[in-house]
């Protein structure tokens, strides 16, 4: 299964969005990270945040931003496009 890291902080309306049409793609584990709670996290992401990761294999690849009006299909399907890329750019 591929994994989702999702990193947040609690009252960002955009990562809560995010976060809830994520949770609902069984086929990705989601893993959410607030970045209050490792100051690494908050100097790399707190003007960026929701900053989603895509692990396929052991290969960590950031995803360009969603629009926050984004569909739930819309997510799945570029997921499900990164993911096959990500798996044929491996095989090389």
């Amino acid at each position: 299964m591929t994994h989702l890291i999702l990193y947040s902080k609690p009252g960002c309306h955009l990562c809560e969005g995010l976060q809830e049409k994520l949770a609902t793609l069984r086929e990705f584990t989601l893993e959410v990270r607030d970045i209050t709670s490792r100051d690494e996290w908050w100097q790399a992401y707190q003007y960026e945040i929701p900053v989603l990761y895509l692990v396929v294999a052991e290969q960590i690849m950031p995803v360009p931003r969603f629009s926050p009006r984004a569909s739930v299909e819309h997510i799945r399907q570029r997921l499900q496009q990164l993911t096959k890329a990500s798996g044929s750019a491996s095989g090389n």
